[in-house]
């Protein structure tokens, strides 16, 4: 059993890596190529912006249904009596840690009160999203304890807090990363082993988290410029 679920994590850790390769290639394409002045960095969309909560949110749609529930029958065969609450604090803890880095005085991509105003903004955006969905789709959980399993919410949570962290401080750290979309990863492993999500509930949760506080960076700079605006 314990081999199993080192499997099970070893599986977490190298999505993990993936995503967070993709992401540094894209970035690191676009700083190669990006020479424009600073007002051109307004509504500037890479392709690792796209790619990533494009193709989770796609994976989610395909592994709904047969995929899912063969998935989820051979994880509650091997792990019958799992049960665990760290899925529970842990989709907060790579917001907590790029507030706590902002707070500590580490320099991020924005200052304290601006994270806190993406971190607030992101997390509402992205559980309203999912909260819609839910109540639109009405999917049953695995264990059949209410009907709205699609998408994970706590999984959205993980991965938005996870995007922030990576957002502040991913170009200081690779480890940044790393940590946060593994600990995201994590979380989403936990509902699936916890049987209150489904594979695609959980896939679909990362899209929009990720998605969410993706397009929340990418508009951020105009918000800040009509606000300025706004006040003058």
């Amino acid at each position: 059993m314990v081999t199993r679920f080192l499997k099970t994590q070893l599986l977490c850790v190298i999505f993990c890596f993936q995503f967070v390769s993709t992401e540094i290639i894209a970035q690191g394409s676009e700083a190669q190529r990006s020479v424009a002045p600073r007002d051109s960095t307004l509504w500037n969309i890479k392709a690792g912006d796209v790619i990533p909560p494009v193709s989770l949110a796609l994976a989610g749609f395909v592994a709904q249904g047969k995929i899912s529930r063969h998935f989820q029958e051979k994880i509650h065969a091997q792990y019958p009596n799992f049960h665990s609450k760290a899925d529970e604090f842990l989709p907060y803890a790579p917001g907590v840690i790029s507030l706590g880095l902002a707070s500590a005085g580490v320099k991020g991509k924005h200052k304290l009160g601006d994270q806190v105003i993406l971190a607030l903004l992101s997390n509402i955006i992205a559980q309203g999203v999912t909260q819609s969905l839910k109540r639109v789709i009405k999917y049953p959980r695995p264990d059949q304890s209410d009907y709205y399993s699609f998408p994970s919410g706590h999984t959205t949570t993980a991965f938005a807090n996870a995007t922030i962290l990576h957002e502040e401080y991913g170009q200081r750290s690779v480890l940044y990363s790393i940590g946060g979309y593994g600990t995201a990863t994590a979380v989403g492993g936990l509902r699936i082993l916890n049987n209150k999500h489904w594979l695609a509930d959980v896939l679909m949760g990362a899209g929009v988290g990720i998605g969410a506080t993706k397009a929340l960076y990418i508009s951020y700079p105009w918000l800040q410029q009509t606000v300025r605006r706004m006040k003058h």
